[in-house]
């Protein structure tokens, strides 16, 4: 049966490798993204309409705001239905599986990543809050966020792991960070403008329109960190323990 599932595999790789060729070079100015006027009204105007020199994250929270939002709704969807796949999994009686191993945790394991933890999470807030002006953003600083939690939990257990990040915590922080999104667009359509239309907010703070369109990306930025940390973790919890929230890997 492994065989059998090496054939697709095989075939799309080798479809994937024959269409690469058709790909133009890293950086070609003959490139089809280099010739659209849709990429040249970018470089020349980003700067100028947003005043956020990393054009990746105006491109994203901004230009593209619906999508991002709508990629948000859809890891915390993703959140929701592993929660709901998995809710009669951990009512099930708890069995012992041949590969784990009660043990004690590793005194060098614990001690290293108590220290750890703290440089990865200040890293993630300054990832989700310096990327308006360097690689980085609110998934990135999710991620990272989300990650710290889950590193507690492979040192400890779930359990030690759960005590400081609870898991009914991860639902409302999920959704917390989607409503923050939105709001922000809401709050535009009630000053006047459109949904997601950040340089309305002007209106009610002392900057410049372009200002209010950097400030505001930075409040939608930590509501997609708030999601991203959130669920990546309960992903964690759930898949790695079928739902029962106990043990873990």
């Amino acid at each position: 049966m492994k065989l059998l599932s090496y054939i697709p595999v095989l075939v799309v790789g080798v479809l994937l490798l024959y269409a690469a060729k058709d790909f133009p070079e890293w950086g070609s100015p003959d490139a089809p993204a280099s010739k659209s006027p849709v990429s040249s009204h970018f470089i020349a105007n980003t700067g100028v309409d947003t005043e956020v020199p990393n054009m990746v994250t105006a491109v994203l929270a901004d230009y593209r705001g619906f999508d991002t939002m709508f990629e948000t709704v859809v890891v915390f969807i993703a959140g929701m239905a592993v929660l709901a796949i998995l809710k009669n999994s951990g009512r099930k009686k708890l069995v012992k599986r041949e590969f784990e191993v009660d043990a004690e945790p590793d005194l060098i394991v614990t001690n290293t990543v108590r220290l750890l933890v703290p440089v990865i999470q200040i890293f993630a807030f300054y990832v989700l809050a310096h990327g308006h002006v360097s690689p980085g953003g609110g998934f990135q600083g999710g991620v990272l966020m989300g990650a710290s939690f889950i590193l507690v939990a492979l040192s400890w257990d779930l359990e030690t792991a759960l005590i400081r990040f609870p898991l009914n915590w991860t639902t409302i922080l999920g959704g917390l960070g989607i409503f923050l999104y939105a709001g922000i667009g809401l709050l535009s359509m009630f000053l006047g403008g459109e949904f997601l239309d950040y340089s309305e907010l002007a209106n009610i703070f002392p900057v410049s329109r372009e200002m209010a369109r950097y400030h505001a990306m930075l409040g939608v930025e930590i509501g997609v960190g708030l999601t991203v940390t959130a669920i990546m973790f309960s992903l964690y919890a759930n898949l790695s323990t079928e739902g029962r929230l106990q043990r873990g890997l």
